[in-house]
């Protein structure tokens, strides 16, 4: 697949490659040990402006880069600017108030080249007396490991209650020590004070793939029937648009439908939660999955759109469906593909979430399987090394015919087209590929 490939330069190696707060092209991001964990922890607080209004604004920032050229200082800009608008994407309608329960919610930035960064937000009220306004710590990272963010937040929230003082050297010890190979621990030292110094075990996921991805949101909220209309719509690259009012149901749900293509990528426009100065991005031509909060439905239904599937996540029902989302895929393998959800549905009190992952991805990976995955036998490689995938011959060799007339289709996808370009340039044939 195509997930690794720009991605793996931490940009403190590359610090000219920050992107553009432009809403992203690629979904899954795979990522090998030993980078930095994160770029920038980032605290956004809401500021009166002479209107009466709150705007969110970047009030501390770690580490100050200090020293950058100037491309490399706009392109930090840059990504300043749009870290604001995603962190508080419902607008500036805020008032001070005295509770306030903390949220876990992340963001996709995309740069030109196609890298991604991910934002891993804490929407939290500080500790104190009376009113006061909520803010966001937000680590700006390239790494997609929602798991293990999750619990860099808590640390995160614990200290920020003590003193903003104390988050400091705990997010020092995290910048200085390596990402951990998947199933690994890395450990950080941490002083607290009046508890003293405590150990934080931080452990990778075994299975990298779904280190970002919590399938039981989806299951929760979604008949594992409409969960294969979504999936339809996303393998044949339509428009989706999903909506919750919460910002962390929005994010998992929208994570876990991309990681459903797995070990194919969403190739286009994704934004798991849309900050309202761009809901106009549901007007796009192009294929684009996005998470809109429920206080704009209005106005998302008004916008002059194309086609698009709308899937409410409050309510567990589509809103607005193209209506040939049944007859995609092969009725045989939704069949089998359905077993298998509802199956996992029954036992969800029995498994942990991991094992829900790794049942829900096997159940697609097979789909994938049975339809392409014979694609490895039909490159044809030259003397000189490269290979050339034989379309014709790929569709022909299908015996099923319903089997061969989704297929026909889905070769003309991007993520299709993409996943074999890698193909032809490996040999080597790849584990976890077929």
């Amino acid at each position: 697949a195509t997930e690794g490939k720009e991605e793996a330069s931490a940009a403190e190696n590359n610090p000219s490659r920050v992107p553009q707060g432009k809403p992203g092209e690629r979904s899954s991001i795979l990522y090998s040990a030993g980078q930095f964990f994160f770029e920038y922890l980032v605290v956004v607080s809401l500021k009166k402006m002479s209107d009466e209004h709150y705007e969110p604004k970047i009030t501390y920032q770690f580490p100050k880069r200090e020293n950058l050229l100037k491309g490399q200082k706009e392109e930090e800009e840059r990504l300043l600017q749009a870290i604001p608008l995603f962190c508080f994407p419902d607008g500036n309608n805020w008032a001070p108030v005295t509770e306030f329960t903390s949220e876990t919610f992340s963001f996709v930035l995309t740069n030109v080249d196609g890298s991604r960064k991910i934002g891993y937000c804490r929407r939290l009220l500080p500790a104190g007396r009376g009113v006061r306004l909520p803010e966001v710590f937000c680590i700006i990272s390239c790494l997609g490991c929602f798991g293990l963010f999750s619990k860099i937040l808590d640390e995160v929230e614990k200290r920020r209650q003590i003193s903003m003082a104390v988050i400091y050297p705990f997010m020092q010890g995290l910048r200085e020590s390596p990402f951990p190979a998947p199933g690994k621990t890395v450990t950080i030292k941490s002083f607290i004070p009046e508890s003293g110094t405590e150990l934080i075990k931080l452990t990778r996921p075994v299975d990298a793939h779904l280190e970002h991805v919590e399938f039981q949101a989806l299951l929760q909220r979604l008949s594992p029937h409409l969960i294969l209309h979504i999936f339809a719509s996303a393998v044949l690259e339509r428009r989706l648009i999903f909506l919750a009012e919460e910002l962390s149901v929005l994010s998992q749900c929208i994570h876990a439908v991309a990681a459903l293509l797995y070990p194919f990528t969403w190739a286009h426009t994704y934004i798991p939660v849309v900050p309202e100065c761009l809901l106009d991005t549901v007007c796009c031509p192009t294929p684009f999955m996005v998470g809109i909060q429920m206080r704009h439905l209005e106005r998302v239904l008004d916008q002059p759109m194309e086609e698009a599937l709308i899937v409410d996540l409050c309510e567990g029902k589509i809103l607005r469906a193209v209506g040939d989302e049944e007859e995609i895929l092969p009725i045989k393998l939704q069949n089998e593909m359905l077993m298998s959800l509802n199956r996992h549905n029954n036992n969800n009190n029995i498994h942990t979430s991991e094992q829900v992952n790794t049942l829900v991805s096997e159940a697609f990976v097979q789909f994938f399987v049975r339809t392409v995955g014979h694609y490895a036998s039909h490159i044809k490689w030259s003397k000189n090394g490269s290979g050339t995938f034989q379309e014709r011959a790929f569709c022909k060799a299908i015996a099923s015919k319903t089997n061969r007339k989704f297929v026909k289709k889905f070769v003309k996808t991007n993520m299709f087209s993409l996943f074999i370009e890698e193909a032809e340039k490996s040999r080597i044939p790849q584990e976890g590929k077929r």
